[in-house]
């Protein structure tokens, strides 16, 4: 069974981002995401990572419709 919430440091690896990066897309709502636990830890759903990706592509296509 996958788990439902991912850390950070999760999100970077399927993005391959850094962890600055990560931070911002969840600072800045991009990549909805929960604080749980005394030292605010971010949490993101699987499904909402998924979700981001998917407006990652539609807002591709829409920028370069010809594929690019």
């Amino acid at each position: 069974m996958e788990p439902r919430f991912l850390t950070l440091e999760d999100v970077q690896r399927v993005l391959n981002v850094s962890s600055p990066q990560a931070y911002a897309l969840v600072r800045s709502g991009a990549l909805p995401a929960i604080q749980v636990g005394g030292r605010g830890q971010w949490r993101i759903e699987a499904v909402e990572l998924e979700k981001y990706i998917e407006r990652q592509y539609e807002a591709t296509r829409a920028k370069y419709p010809s594929g690019a």
